[in-house]
């Protein structure tokens, strides 16, 4: 298993401008480091006061087009993205600044966050990384979506989506969340979506910064995006991330295999309220506390 024993932040801040896919606003994002047990947080810049909203799944307010966090009227939208960038990379603590209500879209991937967080460099904090241990399973579902957590020995994603669309059909991937594989499989997956969907969505005031800069675009006859895909399964890839991002907000890390099937932030969210309900099907648990455990037992000799 690849984890880490202690908390870890980024070594410098790093900064952000892109425009809001659904209220084509340009943000100002900037990411900085943040003392342990901090966790993530989210300042608002631009309002009297400057409210922060923590990363967590009890602030969420809203999926219906993306995962909107609200605390005391400090809104922020579309953080999926983000998210998924510091789970993926391990990171614990971070202050997110943000000068308007919606996260710059970017690509619309992890990628461009990814990427300058490496840049900038990650560095170890002085206390332990507490994980949750799944110890049995825990599942939900409903007309034809599922998602479950399972024992296991690390943290893996395995995610399966159906589309009637010939060009995707049903697409599963499996991933071991490390640092590395992150940034290498899934990372730079982009968001998708079919035309008719985007045009509906325009005339009714949403996806007013969405373009082939920053979503990958699907008609009938097949990508509109001249430069194609990155991954022949990236819509598959870029569900994956949106798990990585929508349980991170559980507020710590996972020791378990999530399969999720068909599913969207939307179930994402509501398996994060069951698992929190189901409290002995997992523990809290450092790796210290495991290594000092496997220490004190007695060897055996074979005879």
């Amino acid at each position: 298993m690849t984890a880490y024993s202690y908390q870890r932040t980024l070594a410098a801040p790093v900064h952000f401008k892109g425009v809001g896919v659904h209220s084509g606003k340009t943000a100002h994002l900037t990411i900085k480091p943040a003392p342990v047990n901090h966790g993530i947080k989210f300042v608002r810049t631009d309002l009297p006061g400057t409210p922060f909203v923590t990363g967590h799944f009890n602030r969420v307010v809203d999926t219906s087009l993306a995962t909107v966090l609200g605390e005391e009227g400090c809104i922020v939208s579309t953080v999926e993205h983000v998210m998924a960038a510091l789970s993926g990379l391990a990171i614990d603590n971070a202050l997110i600044e943000v000068d308007t209500y919606e996260l710059p879209i970017l690509d619309g991937s992890a990628g461009p966050y990814t990427h300058a967080i490496q840049a900038a460099g990650v560095v170890t904090q002085e206390r332990p990384r507490c994980y949750f241990v799944v110890v049995s399973p825990i599942e939900i579902s409903d007309n034809g979506k599922k998602v479950g957590i399972y024992p296991a020995d690390e943290y893996r994603i395995t995610c399966t989506i159906e589309y009637s669309h010939p060009l995707i059909g049903e697409q599963s991937y499996s991933l071991n969340v490390t640092a590395e594989r992150f940034e290498a499989e899934i990372s730079q997956a982009r968001t998708f979506g079919f035309l008719h969907e985007v045009e509906y969505l325009k005339k009714y005031g949403l996806a007013q910064g969405g373009s082939l800069e920053n979503a990958v675009v699907i008609d009938s006859d097949g990508i509109v995006n001249k430069e194609g895909l990155r991954f022949a399964d990236e819509f598959v890839r870029h569900k994956i991330l949106d798990c990585i991002g929508d349980f991170s907000l559980l507020g710590m890390p996972i020791i378990g295999h999530v399969i999720a099937h068909k599913s969207g932030h939307a179930f994402n969210h509501a398996f994060l309220e069951t698992f929190f309900k189901e409290k002995d099907a997992w523990e809290t648990r450092t790796l210290i506390d495991a290594e000092r455990a496997d220490a004190a037992e007695p060897s055996r000799v074979a005879v």
